[in-house]
């Protein structure tokens, strides 16, 4: 193809019209600053030193000085949902939507941040409202987000279901873990309230979301077992082990409680003798150990700790050691020395959630810091003291 040498004559041309609209950007820019009253630069610069509370005077003088400013308004009703003061930015974004001139783009922005007040202030049914007219918007991710977050806070579980399903359409990113213990929560609503018959059925619908949901198993071998039927809760309790087998630490005591009551102990010390040597569980070796001294005596639970403490050296397979040294002997120093490890073990061991760090004794499917599902590991972590054990 020939080349149009023509077409030189028009570069100078488009250079200079590129020219004039940047002439012209810039114009309007400075013609724009040029008008927003001073006090609103120095809110600017409260705002970037972190200093909110200047900020706050600062934009609220600029506002004495030009109310028609909308950027002022939503950046000082943000300050005040920041800085807790919940009635001053309701009355601020209500006082927006009662503006005959707003736009609709600027009343759903408002309507949406007057929501968030709502939700920060712990109104929910008023947040929910709004969030509930502001999923069919532009803002239908951020109100859906909102609405799963009252939902959980106020427990209304099949309503959580139905927004987080909904957002998995939305953003196409998969909530099963969370749509699973949604319906493990209903479960346990139901289990206190006696109806086994739809606690299962929402357990059940919960490995339907995530067959990786370890909870539902727990649950149902809970229920199974309640109703006498330990062969059934044994199955379930052993199908964790086909999911995570780290949570075996949360149903070796029932397992074997099970395996009791069935006669079966022997079955029940060999199987859980074969978790701990694959999986390396404190809290299983702690029941296996605990069971073994109690059906076998303390010579064979003795032999036990002794292995372990030479294979894994801690002060827990000392504490085990001491145990079984001193079952069935009277008081002395051996059971002050392990009465001492006991307490030191007990302070110092927690769970911590894997995504904020939040820790706690007790374990927690729901993380009470950062709201996360399924974040805390079964196994305990331990601190480490520098204080003498007694």
């Amino acid at each position: 193809m020939d080349f149009e040498y023509w077409w030189l004559l028009l570069l100078p041309l488009f250079f200079g019209l590129g020219w004039v609209a940047a002439r012209i950007d810039i114009s309007q820019l400075l013609t724009e600053t040029s008008t927003l009253p001073a006090s609103y630069f120095r809110g600017l610069n409260f705002l970037i030193s972190e200093q909110p509370d200047k900020a706050i005077e600062a934009f609220t003088e600029a506002l004495r000085a030009d109310s028609n400013t909308l950027e002022l308004h939503f950046a000082l009703g943000s300050l005040f949902r920041r800085t807790g003061e919940m009635d001053r930015a309701i009355r601020l974004h209500q006082g927006l939507l009662e503006r005959e001139d707003l736009a609709e783009p600027q009343q759903l922005m408002a309507l949406a941040e007057l929501a968030q007040d709502y939700l920060k202030a712990g109104l929910f049914d008023r947040a929910e409202e709004i969030f509930l007219k502001l999923t069919e918007t532009r803002y239908a991710n951020s109100a859906l987000r909102a609405l799963l977050e009252i939902y959980v806070r106020e427990k209304e579980w099949l309503q959580a279901i139905s927004v987080a399903q909904r957002l998995e359409t939305l953003t196409g990113r998969p909530l099963r873990i969370e749509v699973a213990e949604f319906y493990c929560e209903l479960a346990q609503q139901n289990m206190l309230l006696g109806q086994l018959s739809q606690a299962r059925g929402n357990l059940n619908e919960a490995l339907e979301a995530n067959r990786n949901c370890v909870r539902a198993n727990i649950m149902l071998g809970d229920i199974e077992a309640a109703a006498g039927a330990q062969s059934n809760a044994l199955n379930a309790w052993r199908a964790v082990e086909l999911q995570v087998p780290d949570y075996l630490e949360l149903v070796a005591e029932r397992m074997m409680a099970s395996w009791r009551i069935l006669g079966n102990t022997e079955e029940g010390l060999q199987w859980l003798h074969e978790a701990v040597r694959k999986y390396r569980l404190e809290e299983t070796a702690h029941v296996l150990f605990e069971a073994t001294l109690d059906l076998k005596g303390p010579e064979a639970a003795y032999r036990m700790a002794h292995e372990e403490a030479e294979q894994s050296p801690s002060l827990t397979a000392l504490d085990r050691l001491l145990q079984a040294k001193v079952s069935g002997m009277p008081d002395g120093d051996l059971r002050l020395v392990m009465s001492a490890i006991r307490e030191h073990l007990e302070k110092t061991a927690y769970h911590r959630c894997r995504t904020c760090g939040y820790t706690a004794r007790q374990f927690h499917w729901h993380c009470p810091s950062c709201s996360e599902w399924e974040t805390f590991p079964p196994r305990f972590e331990r601190a480490i003291s520098k204080t003498s054990l007694i």
